[in-house]
């Protein structure tokens, strides 16, 4: 049914934006499995509708991110926002500002570099002053690298380097995933992007292609070097790292890249896995944490509910706007993402 702003709900009411897409749906059904109540809201009214067919009983709340009324009455009454909606370059802005406006946090599940590094530059002093809570990229690509480095890191206040391994078995990108790519690689007019120096540095260098030694099952994989993604933002952040690589199997680089690639089929989990190593290294040791899964669309449902979940109980570490190695507990976050993902740490120093 499609409500106006209706009667205050309870804390466990989360407004999905975006809740029709192929994020959204492993969001909603992870909401109502942990016990919360859905709000589908979203730019396509016959989708919205079209979902809520399939899960009875949820409130349906149509909203452009050109009408900032329909905004509000998304999010009416809710205790918080996940915004599943890309490209984030267009939509994270004005959700983040109904969500100002309604007093509620905000967590979104942007891969996106600019769209993220946006919401740390406009929103931070605001989102301060205001005793907000807004957690950008609080999914597989920018949330997960995030806590794996900060869990890493342990005792270390500061590293000479981090580098977050992707290997997942292939990548069935989603359409959201090739225009949000569109939009970010127009934006950056064609160019690379690194995290070098204490900063983002745009370049037109070739990538390269070197080896990674995986733990086992997966072991040495040729992988793409500084395929950079939005860990580059989330983890400087708030780590003292001057340098921040990401690097990306061939072969899902390969699927990502090429136009043939089909998206992942419309239901349930797919049989993608995936391995995902972090290493900080300072001086002569190193430490590193590993996550192991499956289906990376699928697996940042659990992150971004366990973030709200989180935020609305008060396990926090930190107000404004927030990565997710920040403001959480980074091993107890990790832990808590079981059976979804299997976390390994080794904090022992290897020289």
């Amino acid at each position: 049914m499609e409500t106006g702003t209706g009667p205050a709900k309870p804390a466990r009411t989360v407004t999905v934006y975006g809740a029709y897409g192929h994020t959204g749906r492993f969001v909603v059904a992870e909401l109502r499995a942990r016990g919360f109540v859905p709000i589908l809201a979203g730019r396509d009214a016959d989708k919205l509708r079209a979902l809520a067919a399939s899960a009875l009983g949820l409130e349906v709340r149509p909203a452009s991110i050109d009408d900032p009324a329909s905004l509000d009455r998304a999010l009416a009454g809710a205790a918080a926002v996940i915004n599943c909606a890309g490209p984030f370059a267009l939509t994270a802005a004005p959700v983040i500002e109904a969500a100002l406006r309604a007093g509620i946090p905000y967590v979104d599940v942007a891969a996106e570099i600019e769209a993220n590094v946006d919401t740390f530059t406009h929103f931070t002093d605001r989102a301060r002053e205001a005793g907000a809570v807004i957690v950008p990229a609080m999914a597989f690509y920018g949330g997960l690298g995030d806590l794996l480095t900060t869990a890493a890191m342990g005792d270390w206040t500061a590293a000479d380097e981090a580098t977050v391994a992707y290997g997942l078995s292939g990548w069935h990108p989603t359409p959201g995933t090739r225009t949000a790519g569109a939009v970010s690689r127009e934006r950056r007019s064609g160019r690379r992007v690194r995290y070098t120096n204490g900063r983002l540095e745009y370049h037109d260098t070739e990538p390269t292609r070197l080896k990674w030694h995986f733990p086992d099952p997966m072991g040495t994989r040729e992988v793409i070097g500084e395929f950079t993604m939005a860990d580059v933002v989330t983890i400087p952040s708030h780590l003292s790292i001057p340098e921040v690589r990401t690097h990306m199997t061939t072969e899902a680089a390969g699927d990502l890249s090429s136009p043939d690639t089909p998206a992942p089929t419309a239901t349930g989990r797919s049989d993608q896995t995936f391995l995902v190593e972090a290493v900080v290294r300072s001086g002569g040791n190193e430490r590193r944490a590993v996550a192991t899964g499956q289906d990376i669309y699928a697996v940042t449902a659990p992150l971004a509910v366990e973030a709200v979940d989180r935020i609305l109980t008060g396990r926090t570490h930190a107000t404004g706007v927030t990565s997710a190695g920040q403001i959480f507990d980074a091993a107890d976050f990790l832990g808590a993402l079981a059976p979804h993902v299997t976390v390994e740490l080794a904090l022992d120093d290897v020289n």
